[in-house]
């Protein structure tokens, strides 16, 4: 996906509208179809089951009080960000079990927002890892649970070891404008990431 031409204020009315797909993905319980199902301007489709015996020994949900359901292949929203940019949101199942299916659902992805849940900061691991092994930009997002212990930004990106250059930013999962910041930084960071990549003379991996 090229961003090259991206209007954010809308000025060239005429150019073609750019659609992106971006990847919204963190662990169990983390909030990932809480934050599709708050910044879509669709019904979101939404593929949660109920928690079964078949998880015990597997699922841990005395992580999360009170899930009951969990995401076993994919949530799906849509984000007009300006005239001319479209998002495609797509949330990832949170346990190590589903983790198959990753591979396919960043295909064509310009970027990702990784969430971290402050009570459960090692479950961050994981997928960070996914996204810097595949070279695919992330931001990360930490979010805000009721009760959760708060950190400094740069704690958490010391705890973390993130990268200098990877944005990380706090946010709530169920406000409509904090998510789209979220959306707003992963864009940014993709069309930065890009830019580096074409001035270096080749294209980055997008998924």
């Amino acid at each position: 996906m090229d961003f090259a031409n991206y209007d954010p204020d809308g000025a060239n009315r005429s150019r073609e509208i750019i659609s992106a797909k971006i990847v919204i993905a963190g662990g169990f319980g983390v909030g990932k179809t809480t934050l599709v199902g708050a910044i879509s301007e669709i019904t979101p489709l939404k593929t949660e089951a109920l928690m079964t015996a078949a998880g015990v020994g597997i699922d841990d949900p005395s992580k999360v009080p009170g899930k009951e359901t969990t995401t076993v292949a994919m949530d799906f929203g849509r984000i007009t960000m300006a005239q001319d940019l479209i998002l495609y949101l797509f949330g990832t199942p949170g346990q190590t079990r589903f983790w198959f299916m990753w591979d396919e659902i960043i295909r064509g992805a310009v970027g990702a927002a990784v969430l971290v849940d402050t009570r459960r900061i090692t479950d961050a691991f994981a997928p960070l890892d996914y996204f810097e092994n595949r070279n695919l930009p992330y931001v990360v997002a930490l979010n805000r649970f009721d009760g959760a212990p708060l950190y400094e930004v740069e704690e958490v990106r010391e705890a973390l070891a993130i990268s200098p250059d990877v944005p990380l930013v706090l946010c709530d999962a169920r406000q409509r404008e904090s998510v789209k910041q979220v959306l707003v930084t992963v864009v940014e960071h993709a069309m930065l990431r890009l830019q580096a990549e074409h001035e270096r003379g080749y294209p980055a991996p997008v998924g």
